[in-house]
């Protein structure tokens, strides 16, 4: 499946990170995703309901990273990932969590994880 609706640069501030200062003081996530389905029967009929509201999409990953806080970014990844592919028509799902401002010394843009899953993993 080559068709896809990509949502980048999702800014949302979270609490998630193994070191408590992280926990109580929280930081910004940046959260890329690419939705791969059959974007064919939308474009050519026109029709909103054959494709993805991606405006219902953010507010789904948002409740994901300004909720529950965990430890690891690749837990909030995984976390988007479930509830993407268990409540819209995606095929397969690709998440980049990046955490730009992580507790690491030296000059960087960013950490990140990057995940695929597909429905039935």
């Amino acid at each position: 499946m080559s068709d896809k609706i990509i949502l980048k640069g999702l800014e949302f501030y979270g609490y998630h990170g193994v070191l408590s200062e992280e926990r109580q003081l929280g930081q910004k996530f940046i959260i890329d995703l690419e939705l791969f389905l059959n974007l064919k029967e939308s474009g050519v009929t026109d029709n909103p309901d054959l494709t993805v509201n991606y405006a219902r999409v953010f507010e789904a990953v948002q409740e994901v990273v300004t909720g529950r806080p965990s430890l690891l970014i690749e837990a909030v990844a995984e976390s988007i990932a479930a509830k993407v592919l268990s409540s819209f028509n995606v095929e397969k799902v690709l998440v980049r969590v990046r955490k730009p401002q992580a507790p690491v010394p030296g000059c960087f843009e960013y950490m990140a994880v990057e995940i695929i899953r597909e429905k039935g993993d």
